[in-house]
């Protein structure tokens, strides 16, 4: 704690977490706030990441029990930039929890729950975690809603497989459930009281089962016009003191769109807008539309320096990954239309690779076993116990289909797993 009190100390902790990769973040962030709040384990959901909404890190007889309806409740007791302590369920049981939220002006925000180890978390400990997890959501989300390339390649992927997954267990968790419905309600059943209680207890799993699917469906997608009006708010303070007009023309539709088509129809709008300034425009407009299957991005302007008026080679590469393609018409005297075509479906359900399967931690301890450190070593780097690399291990084993560390290190080398990130 007193280590808190240097400013080069909190400066460094601050920088090692903003440097974090996706996977790292919450190992980092859950390193850092130890400090100052000693925990058993960290549970975050957050609305910017379709991949993987849910993340855990630390002791795996909560982490691997947690459910993403376990933080939607806690994310409705939670006060941005305040720390809560609440005794709610997490990992199945009730606990004694510390619930940190985010409300950015940049993204969806995020929720973390800390198991704390101690009854009575400080209130200066408590502080502490607060502003720390409100500045690396900020870095956080900004990050989310400009991907990079290949995370949207993978992001994509795994979204479609998952969501798949959930249509046919929500088709067979209703069928499951209308058809006990229909059994209880059956006059030839008797002790009313009984079947009243089970009817009620049904009920109110249909209805849960519906509402994680609608959160999937917020987590997964947005609203067409919620989209645009979020990068008219963007754009706001970049072009507020220029000279040059921007008139922004929403899709005026509601449909919904994948997460990776927003954040990038952003990103590139964003970018457009931003070369046109530079080429000397003084009015420009930018407009989404939604025709054809696919959602039309197109910015025109009235710059004279026509033969700039291509998009850069970063902005290509956004929408690559998504089959998205490029329209030009650049006339000299009357200025420049750019429009992109980003399709709204995916023709056929990606393979996922297979360290998609792996969470952070997983990726962390495989890490480890691809440079041949034994479990012994990988404990101490990543500060746990023996048994739970052992069980981290197991788990690795069994989602990567091998049968030894040797196959799973040599799966690791040949898919690269440096790209994803590595134990630091």
């Amino acid at each position: 704690m007193d280590e808190w009190s240097d400013p080069l100390y909190v400066l460094s902790q601050v920088e090692r977490m903003l440097a974090a990769t996706r996977a790292e973040l919450l190992p980092r962030f859950s390193a850092a706030a130890k400090a100052v709040l000693p925990h058993r384990a960290a549970a975050m959901e957050t609305g910017d990441c379709s991949r993987i909404p849910v993340k855990v890190h630390g002791d795996p007889a909560i982490t691997g029990a947690v459910t993403s309806a376990e933080l939607q409740r806690l994310a409705a007791l939670g006060v941005p930039g305040q720390a809560v302590v609440t005794e709610e369920t997490l990992g199945g049981k009730r606990r004694k929890l510390v619930v940190l939220t985010s409300a950015p002006v940049i993204g969806k925000g995020a929720t973390i729950a800390l198991v704390p180890t101690e009854d009575a978390p400080a209130d200066s400990a408590l502080e502490i975690a607060a502003k720390l997890w409100g500045i690396v959501s900020v870095s956080a989300a900004q990050r989310a809603t400009d991907p990079e390339p290949e995370i949207i390649a993978s992001n994509l992927a795994a979204a479609t497989a998952r969501a798949q997954t959930i249509t046919d267990l929500g088709q067979t968790h209703a069928t499951t459930l209308a058809s006990l419905l229909a059994v209880l309600r059956s006059r030839q059943l008797g002790d009313a009281a009984a079947r009243q209680s089970a009817t009620d207890l049904a009920a109110a799993a249909l209805v849960e089962l519906r509402s994680i699917a609608d959160h999937d469906q917020e987590l997964s997608a947005e609203p067409a016009s919620a989209a645009f009006d979020t990068l008219a708010a963007q754009l706001d303070p970049l072009v507020r003191h220029d000279d040059m007009t921007v008139d922004l023309a929403g899709p005026g539709d509601d449909r919904p769109l994948p997460q990776d088509i927003a954040h990038t129809a952003r990103t590139v709008t964003r970018g457009l807008v931003l070369a046109a300034l530079e080429r000397g425009s003084s009015r420009v407009r930018a407009s989404w539309a939604i025709d054809g299957g696919g959602l039309r991005i197109t910015v025109r302007d009235d710059g004279p320096d026509v033969a700039r008026a291509v998009p850069s080679a970063g902005l290509t590469e956004r929408i690559t990954p998504l089959d998205g393609r490029w329209e030009v018409d650049a006339v000299p005297g009357w200025g420049a239309t750019i429009t992109a075509i980003l399709p709204l479906g995916v023709p056929e359900t990606p393979e996922l690779r297979p360290l998609d399967r792996l969470n952070s931690r997983e990726l962390e301890v495989l890490a480890g076993i691809a440079r041949g450190k034994r479990n012994r070593q990988i404990a101490e780097e990543l500060q746990l116990t023996e048994h739970t690399v052992k069980f981290h291990v197991r788990k690795i084993l069994g989602k990567l289909e091998v049968t030894s560390r040797g196959e799973a290190a040599v799966l690791a080398r040949e898919l690269r797993l440096a790209s994803v990130g590595q134990v630091s």
